[in-house]
């Protein structure tokens, strides 16, 4: 059968064994003015009043931004809520776009991101987690850590977040209070809440929220300085809205984490030996660092001593910037990597994705499909590929004809799972 798979902006035709089973999300059109679903949801808020209602003209609004590596439609959703604000002067805007440890946007990437007119128009700020002067201390986290935040998001007098909702691999689920925790938390706060045995927690996974140590402490940060008003939306594979949760930030985001949870969690009946996954295409899957999240969904039903072929594209590389790839080339094998980052003198930013990664590996077999060079792909202890199609013809030599194949079109839009 032919399969699309997402990969880059233009996605992967592949052939693929008929009995291969197709893992999909719960297709949802998306509404046919998107435009009013939103406004209705911004009038019509979870927990709070109208958001019209609730800034007033001489407030000092902060918006809070995924940055590039999230497909959150903010090039509709920053507009529309400036629609909904005539009363407050352009001015006293400013959106910040929330990098975690990421790197910064240029003014190109933000007009694509937001829009020509919004970048032309509105003050736009990069979050940067180490740097102590743009940050503001509120506390200790019961976690053990001092926390920090923005500096601007925190002295303003009105703080908006978006973002979108989908299964995460380590928070459970994304969007709500991860849009600022650790969006634009300082690195300290940071490295607390993706350390290794908060990454290696069993309830650390995809769609758990309840006793989710990672979820537990980032609606903790949240409360030292609580945003006033969350719009998140949710997407179908075509990364067109679907649903809209907009008001105060716990209410709007639990009603939407069991929305995605409904139509984006598969069961299956059993594990594979072969899972193929992508991680969503573009803008999801520009680097490896952002892929692991596709490898960990394909993990979730792939036999142990399985095999994972990922098809990412990865245009900007491993990426260059942190200390991911630096982590990766630091010990010879993913137990080596494990053992290293287990230790609790070892703290660098970036081991929660090699952490993760090196438990995947340590799980099955991972395959590469990239544009990455085979060095790259090799320095992560990966197998470089260049064709899906004839990997699976080699892969039944070791698993026989009646190799039991899955494929994942969307990556981590769609998590599958198996009862055990």
């Amino acid at each position: 059968m032919k399969v699309f798979l997402a990969y880059g902006k233009n996605g992967l035709n592949v052939d693929l064994p008929e009995h291969t089973r197709v893992i999909e999300p719960t297709q949802v059109e998306s509404p046919e003015n998107d435009h009013e679903v939103v406004l209705n949801a911004l009038r019509h808020p979870n927990g709070t009043n109208p958001l019209r209602e609730m800034v007033k003209s001489t407030d000092k609004v902060v918006i809070v931004i995924s940055d590039i590596t999230r497909p959150t439609p903010n090039h509709k959703l920053i507009p529309w809520i400036l629609e909904e604000l005539p009363h407050v002067p352009i001015e006293n805007v400013t959106i910040i776009n929330g990098t975690a440890t990421h790197r910064d946007q240029t003014r190109e990437e933000f007009v694509e991101m937001l829009g020509q007119k919004v970048v032309d128009t509105v003050r736009i700020i990069n979050h940067h987690c180490h740097e102590k002067s743009e940050l503001t201390h509120l506390g200790t986290s019961r976690f053990g850590c001092e926390v920090y935040l923005n500096k601007e998001y925190v002295e303003a007098d009105f703080r908006i977040v978006t973002g979108f909702i989908e299964p995460h691999f380590f928070a459970g689920f994304s969007g709500g209070p991860k849009g600022i925790m650790p969006g634009i938390a300082g690195i300290e706060t940071i490295l607390t809440f993706h350390n290794a045995k908060m990454i290696g927690h069993p309830l650390a996974t995809w769609g758990i929220l309840e006793k989710n140590p990672l979820q537990e402490m980032t609606r903790e940060v949240n409360t030292f300085c609580k945003p006033d008003f969350l719009l998140n939306v949710a997407l179908n594979g075509k990364k067109e809205i679907t649903n809209v949760f907009a008001g105060e930030l716990a209410a709007a985001h639990t009603t939407g984490c069991a929305y995605v949870k409904e139509h984006a969690m598969i069961k299956c009946d059993q594990r594979f030996d072969v899972v193929i996954t992508t991680n969503s295409g573009y803008p999801l899957d520009q680097n490896l660092y952002q892929a692991v999240k596709g490898m960990n969904a394909a993990q979730k039903i792939v036999k142990q001593g399985g095999t994972i072929i990922c098809a990412a594209e990865c245009i900007e590389g491993m990426p260059e910037h942190g200390n991911f790839v630096k982590i990766l080339d630091m010990r010879e094998t993913p137990s080596e990597l494990l053992e290293m980052i287990n230790e609790p003198s070892f703290q660098m930013f970036d081991q929660w994705e090699a952490q993760r990664l090196a438990m995947i590996q340590e799980w099955a077999d991972v395959y590469m499909y990239s544009t990455l060079p085979e060095e790259s792909v090799r320095i992560a202890k990966l197998t470089p590929i260049k064709s899906i199609e004839q990997t699976l013809r080699e892969l039944t030599e070791k698993y026989g004809d009646n190799m039991s194949i899955a494929v994942l079109p969307l990556g981590p839009l769609t998590i599958p799972y198996v009862e055990e």
